[in-house]
């Protein structure tokens, strides 16, 4: 909570007029409670998982009612009913939701004296508002550090006995939708929540931009799970951006293959060599008439930007 009356005492602290954003801001805000600006992010992590892979759906759907296969998806024979939709979202709500719940309580009211540990970190919801260039530094260094987190959890996560466990849950999808991106057993939604507070607790930040950085994981998360690979993806003008193309080749192979652990980008595939299951299918693709005889999977499209490096094969195509 804002802790100034009014907007001149506002501006008098700042010791210059607030920005339209930060007289927004303060309307909004100051008579809000901290930790209702802090469980802002589970409503919005909802909406985002409601919202966003929705036309994905629609589109699947729509083909499938027509007995196509829908334009640009990596597994164009697998085919969706809405039964299955539905299903994924209800099971998938029914796991996040009390984990959410519980990440959100914990967060809050972490040590024996229940002192808030958000704020404690350092995020806080005063004025002023963060720059736009604070705030695109923030959301770099957040997506740099949890891939790199997440890479070494997911791998982890394909041992014998967490995968066993705890990581085939996720893995019930060999050819994910957006719905099933946060899908996953409750002990990983704790393991993968942890991980994704790690950058904000490491590099604080305003609550907005909190918010920004889980809205974006959130819609980064459902497009990798999403199978499709369309002409304007974030893949083909992000550098090193693994997208749909790297994590459906993941989902597809599952446990046989240790490969394409990385969540985010490519470079930590590269670096520990865990791309070479995946470069050695490109190579196949590239040079194999074969491809078009192989069961359920159409990763025409693959060579550009499934490795560290994709310029590499841009301009390949089957022969």
């Amino acid at each position: 909570m804002i802790p100034y009356a009014t907007a001149a005492e506002a501006e008098g602290a700042l010791g210059r007029p607030m920005t339209w954003a930060e007289a927004a801001w303060f309307r909004y805000s100051s008579a809000t409670p901290d930790y209702c600006l802090h469980f802002h992010t589970v409503i919005l992590l909802s909406v985002v998982y409601t919202l966003v892979p929705l036309p994905l759906a629609l589109l699947e759907l729509r083909t499938s009612a027509k007995q196509t296969s829908p334009p640009y998806k990596l597994q164009p024979r697998v085919r969706r009913t809405p039964a299955d939709f539905i299903r994924c979202y209800k099971n998938t709500v029914r796991v996040v939701a009390p984990a959410a719940g519980a990440l959100q309580l914990h967060y809050y009211k972490i040590d024996l004296s229940f002192r808030p540990f958000v704020p404690m970190v350092g995020i806080r919801t005063g004025l002023p508002l963060p720059s736009v260039g604070e705030t695109a530094a923030q959301l770099l260094v957040y997506f740099l550090v949890e891939d790199y987190q997440a890479y070494w959890v997911h791998r982890l996560l394909h041992t014998a006995w967490a995968y066993d466990k705890i990581h085939r849950v996720h893995h019930e999808y060999t050819a994910p939708i957006g719905f099933a991106a946060p899908y996953a057993h409750w002990a990983e939604v704790l393991i993968l929540g942890v991980v994704a507070f790690a950058s904000p607790a490491m590099v604080p930040c305003h609550v907005t931009t909190f918010w920004l950085w889980f809205a974006l994981g959130g819609i980064q998360s459902i497009d990798t799970h999403s199978g499709f690979s369309f002409p304007l993806s974030p893949t083909r003008f992000i550098p090193f951006y693994g997208g749909a193309q790297h994590h459906d080749f993941h989902h597809y192979t599952g446990r046989h293959t240790q490969s394409n652990f990385a969540f985010i980008f490519t470079f930590c595939d590269y670096i520990y060599g865990t791309n070479k299951v995946m470069l050695s299918f490109a190579v196949f693709i590239l040079f194999t008439k074969t491809l078009l005889e192989l069961p359920r999977i159409n990763y025409l499209c693959m060579e550009h930007n499934v490795f560290a490096f994709p310029h590499v094969f841009q301009g390949y195509r089957l022969p």
